[in-house]
C-alpha cells in the first residue's frame, strides 16, 4: 500500500497574500477571467513568474497557428510524458471537445502510439515525442513539420510542449493534486 503524497505548495490563503501577490492575482484575474488555480496557485509564490507564465500560456493555449485540436494533442502528450495528473485532468476533456478521438486519447494515456491518426496528427505526434523523449528532433521529422506548419508552426509546437513541460515540472515539484471531484480517469503509471 502506497502512502499518498502531500501537496507541498497548497494555495496560499488570500488573507496571507503579500501586496505583490494581491496585485499579481488581480492582474491574472483581469488577463484570464478567473482566479489563480493549479500551477498558478503554486507560482503565486513568485508573482512575477506567475504573471509572465500566464501571459505566455495565453498565447500557447489560445493563439498559436495550430488548430486547438493539435495544440491539445501536444498538451496531452506532454502531460503523459511528465505523468502530470492536473494537466491531464484539465486537458483530457478539452482535447476531446477539440476533436481528438477517445481512441487517440486513451492510447496517449496508455503510453502507446495512437492508431487512426490523420497526417497532421502523425506529424505533431512524431515531432512532440522526439522532442520530449530525445530532447531533439531528427531532420526528417523537422522537415515534415516545417513543410506542413511552417517555421512559425514549428516554433509554436516547441512552445506548447515547452510551456506545458514548465507547468508539469512546477506541479510535479509542488505535488499539486487533482480536484477531489474530478471525473477524468487519472493517468496510469507506466512501466519503465
Amino acid at each position: 500500500m502506497s502512502i499518498p503524497l502531500h501537496d507541498r505548495m497548497p494555495p496560499i490563503p488570500k488573507e496571507q497574500w503579500t501586496q505583490a501577490q494581491q496585485d499579481a492575482a488581480g492582474r491574472f484575474r483581469d488577463m484570464r477571467g478567473q482566479d489563480v488555480f493549479g500551477p498558478f496557485a503554486v507560482m503565486l509564490r513568485s508573482p512575477e513568474v506567475m504573471l509572465r507564465a500566464g501571459a505566455m500560456g495565453d498565447y500557447m493555449r489560445y493563439h498559436t497557428v495550430l488548430p486547438p485540436r493539435l495544440s491539445e494533442f501536444i498538451i496531452l502528450l506532454t502531460a503523459r510524458h511528465w505523468t502530470q495528473q492536473f494537466e491531464w485532468h484539465v486537458h483530457q476533456p478539452a482535447a476531446l471537445s477539440a476533436g481528438l478521438s477517445h481512441e487517440i486519447v486513451n492510447a496517449i494515456a496508455a503510453g502507446r502510439r495512437p492508431i487512426g491518426m490523420s497526417e497532421d496528427d502523425k506529424i505533431v505526434h512524431d515531432f512532440t515525442i522526439e522532442l520530449l523523449r530525445g530532447q531533439n528532433v531528427s531532420d526528417p521529422v523537422y522537415a515534415a513539420a516545417a513543410a506542413r506548419f511552417g517555421e512559425q508552426g514549428v516554433v509554436d509546437m516547441v512552445g506548447v510542449a515547452g510551456y506545458y513541460t514548465f507547468l508539469s515540472m512546477m506541479m510535479n515539484t509542488a505535488r499539486t493534486p487533482v480536484p477531489a471531484d474530478s471525473t477524468v480517469p487519472p493517468l496510469p503509471t507506466l512501466e519503465t
